[in-house]
């Protein structure tokens, strides 16, 4: 078990990082200030120094959340195993979905269920016990404090962030960068002074070093916060107004190193903690000569320094996860995507709950301005303005997601709010801090507007739920593995240990085809188009890559439903909600299409929105004809008969026919072809005419069943449906691209 506990501790180690190394890179991320390579190189620093300096906070998987003496050796082991393997799990799970969760909330949660479910075991043998004993089992006061410290810190965090930010805008505005150098020395001076003091005096109080400068230290804090600040600032004067240097780079590149160093002394405990606790137990007991289900933990009660060996290499594989791991790209993203300054795709839809929200919080905000005098209101409105940013049209650009301002503010408070946290050894949530923080920024920072707050108010309940999702599944899986190791013996922790490693196996082949499909897949999605060539080519991208889809789709559904099979057709159905979704995100994103043309291309604009409600009504198409053939056979209704089958089977080879020289003639964009595909549509349409006429004479004399008359009937006239869809959107491409030539417009 003691060898089974240390890969799991590497394996949490990994998949711990992946989800938490959005804490301390997002805002470097998303404002784009520093390169990619620095931001790295810098938070590996920082959590190699932090790993090192993590001994103090240990202790809380020893002793925070149960008390240890009242444990046997044996009982200790099972709980330790019971947690690690829920928590390698658990993460994992988060990062595929690509959603940040709390390692801290997981393995404290799992740490009090592993210990109820053995406390109940033992209550339960015990005679003179009942579960009023178990309060002696759990460090009640202990788990609370941590418990409420943890979800506490959502609303501080989120309170502080948003006050600290609308101050910041308040002082520089949007546009910070024409500021006196005065303003960017005074807010450098405030943000270094404040991320120095707590990370390196607050945040070594928890470590086994600090013993050796406390004396120098303590007593002297307003003394060293002023000098910080006069020199800090000086400074940063100098820097800006002297050598032109950007603060704000050194602000976020400073708070990136403070943020990691802080996540790596707080967070440790969370992958390392129960197999160091583990392992303490396993040299008392090994030494004592006493059974294991007769030697008592008490020994872990105690302080029990850990090796700097062991946080050394902890902290190596940290940050070689950091670097390799593609998962903790893919959690960053969602965490920037819903602090964005800009519109454009969201990830969330809007529930009853957001937009509860947003009516209620618009109703308080118009109140509270109707009563605030005009004056002051013009002004707060002028620090709020945005700047204006003009491009040259062949430039292609990619906004950062929010500026250096929020960026600094975010660094700056969860920093302090961590490093407050980890100096009282209390195990608080940095993702739990960091995203709230990030969040409080963004409302302050209006990035939350009318046209986007009801989908990032949404992503922000979808994440807190899957925090308290964590804790209440955390909480059960950890009771549960305890009490099947504690039937199974040393049978059921093999097993366990085979579950595990078949889930991540399984985890990690569909992360990886997901990736290589993103990679491969030709997206369907808006590029900023200026020319009428360049319509041309994109929609011809689309055209194809559509028309591709459809053609492969259709055709399985044909198949899948000639022979029943539910599950081929649940996942057909699967993939058509999912073109559907990108070409009706196409169509939601046509304003920022038509705001990206020049004035001579008004005609492309409209012919680019004609093309996309063609792709529509295709997608919509082929999406009934799917829906209706997976509800009939879910519904367990008749098979179709064989005639029937038939004719769907030469209509599906002759669509494939058509709609694979449609996909080649866009994609070499050969468009003299179109006159040819037109003119062999009428053999098709007039195959799915004669079917129809076909089941009506049917109907009449032998057929039964009025639930295959339905689904046969509606597939072949959404077949029409589908076809002149098709040919529309041919004649519409062939009346545009001779129109384009007769102009000599190159196209």
């Amino acid at each position: 078990m003691i060898i089974a506990l240390v890969a799991l501790a590497a394996i949490d180690l990994v998949v711990g990082v992946s989800n938490d190394a959005v804490n301390f890179l997002n805002s470097a991320i998303g404002s784009k200030v520093v390169s990619m390579r620095t931001i790295m190189i810098v938070a590996s620093l920082g959590i190699a120094i932090g790993a090192i300096f993590s001994s103090g906070m240990m202790e809380v998987a020893r002793k925070g959340i149960f008390n240890p003496g009242e444990f046997y050796f044996n009982e200790i082991m099972i709980i330790f195993m019971a947690v690690m393997v829920t928590d390698v799990l658990l993460l994992d799970f988060f990062n595929t979905l690509g959603m940040p969760t709390s390692t801290t909330v997981s393995i404290v949660f799992e740490l009090l269920g592993a210990a109820v479910a053995m406390a109940i075991i033992k209550i339960m043998v015990a005679d003179d016990q009942t579960m009023a004993n178990l309060s002696q089992y759990i460090n009640t006061e202990k788990a609370v404090l941590i418990i409420s410290g943890i979800f506490l810190s959502v609303v501080v965090a989120f309170s502080i962030g948003a006050l600290v930010q609308y101050v910041s805008r308040l002082f520089l505005s949007f546009n910070f960068e024409q500021k006196p150098k005065i303003y960017a020395a005074l807010f450098s001076g405030i943000a270094l002074t404040a991320i120095t003091y707590f990370i390196f005096m607050k945040g070594l109080k928890g470590t086994s070093y600090y013993d050796d400068i406390k004396g120098s230290l303590e007593g002297n804090e307003t003394i060293i916060i002023s000098i910080a600040f006069v020199i800090w600032t000086s400074l940063s004067y100098f820097l800006t107004a002297i050598l032109k240097v950007n603060l704000y780079k050194i602000i976020i590149t400073v708070g990136t190193f403070a943020l990691a160093l802080a996540f790596a002394g707080n967070d440790l405990v969370n992958f390392i903690g129960v197999p160091m606790a583990a392992w303490n137990s396993y040299e008392a007991w090994s030494v004592s000569g006493v059974p294991a289900k007769e030697f008592s933990m008490e020994v872990l009660a105690g302080k029990v320094p850990t090796p700097s060996l062991f946080l050394f290499i902890a902290g190596m594989i940290m940050v070689v996860t950091l670097w390799l791991s593609s998962k903790a790209r893919k959690v960053a993203a969602t965490e920037v995507n819903l602090a964005r300054q800009s519109e454009g795709y969201e990830r969330f839809e809007p529930n009853t709950m957001s937009r509860l929200l947003v009516r209620s919080s618009l109703g308080m905000m118009n109140a509270f301005s109707a009563v605030m005098p005009q004056g002051l209101k013009k002004s707060i409105e002028k620090k709020f303005e945005k700047p204006v940013v003009n491009l040259p049209k062949s430039k292609s650009y990619e906004l950062p997601a929010f500026d250096a301002v929020r960026a600094s503010t975010n660094l700056m408070v969860a920093g302090i709010l961590i490093s407050i946290a980890t100096s009282y050894k209390l195990p608080l949530s940095t993702t739990y801090v960091t995203f709230m923080v990030a969040m409080g920024t963004s409302l302050a920072d209006r990035a939350w507007d009318r046209e986007s707050a009801v989908y990032r108010v949404a992503g922000v309940l979808n994440v807190i739920g899957g925090w308290f999702f964590t804790a209440f599944i955390a909480f059960l899986t950890a009771g549960i593995f305890t009490y099947l190791i504690h039937l199974g013996g040393i049978t059921a922790v093999g097993l366990i240990l085979l579950l595990v490693l078949v889930l991540l196996a399984r985890n990690y082949i569909s992360h990886r085809k997901e990736e290589k499909e993103k990679a491969q897949e030709r997206v369907i999605k808006r590029a900023e188009l200026i020319t009428a060539k360049e319509v041309i080519d994109e929609t011809s991208d689309h055209i194809a890559e559509v028309v591709s889809r459809v053609q492969k789709l259709y055709s399985n559904v044909v198949k899948d439903l000639s022979s029943h099979d539910l599950n081929k057709l649940k996942k057909t159905d699967k993939h058509v909600k999912k073109l559907n979704t990108e070409v009706d995100t196409l169509k939601d994103e046509a304003f920022y299409f038509i705001k990206s043309m020049d004035e001579s291309s008004v005609e492309a604009s409209r012919f680019y929105l004609l093309v996309l409600g063609y792709l529509q009504d295709i997608s919509q198409s082929i999406s009934y004809i799917s829906k209706a053939s997976f509800k009939h056979v879910n519904n367990n209704h008749k098979n179709l008969k064989e005639s029937q089958t038939e004719d769907l089977r030469i209509i599906d080879d002759q669509l494939t026919k058509m709609l694979k020289d449609i996909a080649v003639t866009f994609e070499n964009q050969e468009f003299d072809n179109i006159v040819k595909i037109v003119a062999e549509k009428q053999e098709l349409l007039d195959h799915v005419s004669e079917s129809i006429q076909k089941q009506i004479q049917r109907i009449r004399t032998e057929e039964s069943s009025a639930k295959n008359t339905t689904l046969y009937f509606g597939n072949l006239l959404e077949t029409k449906d589908l076809i002149s869809a098709i040919m529309s959107l041919l004649e519409l491409y062939q009346e545009f691209h001779i129109s384009m030539k007769r102009a000599h417009i190159p196209v």
